[in-house]
């Protein structure tokens, strides 16, 4: 059985995190983001947004997107900001340690183990939305072209 080593987390590439999904079993990922490990796996999701960030196929691209990480243990919410413009990305809990939260165009609501399976391609993000899996509040048109903005890991 597979295990999430936060030490290895630190220095693992999008790949290397998506190809550990993958081999994981469903329930240890489910343990994994109810644990002590969710917030260091988030971070390091969500931390690695702009290095997978496309700026050649974002275009004149300037929006930003919430993504509320649902499922934590005490009933809270694991938020993160991700705001591209003018070629950049960056990603940023919430609320953001130097007050800054923008208004979103795009809301994305999901459970800690969809996101992973998400960020791993095991799952098909259209039949996960139809499922009510994911949930998206705003410029649906977006969500739909928003994979396109990033080198996701293909495993």
């Amino acid at each position: 059985m597979a295990e999430f080593n936060i030490e290895s987390l630190a220095g693992m590439s999008p790949t290397e995190l998506a190809r550990l999904v993958k081999r994981t079993p469903h329930a240890t990922l489910t343990q994994a983001m109810r644990g002590e490990h969710r917030q260091p796996i988030l971070d390091s999701i969500f931390n690695s947004m702009p290095t997978i960030f496309r700026p050649d196929r974002a275009g004149s691209t300037s929006t930003v997107i919430h993504w509320q990480i649902t499922g934590r243990p005490d009933g809270e919410i694991d938020r993160y900001q991700i705001a591209i413009g003018n070629g950049t990305c960056t990603s940023t809990p919430l609320p953001d340690p130097s007050g800054v939260v923008l208004e979103p165009r795009l809301t994305i609501t999901l459970g800690g183990v969809e996101l992973l399976q998400l960020i791993a391609g095991t799952t098909n993000p259209a039949m996960m939305f139809m499922m009510g899996k994911i949930k998206a509040k705003g410029d649906i048109s977006l969500a739909a072209s928003f994979p396109n903005l990033f080198d996701m890991p293909r495993v």
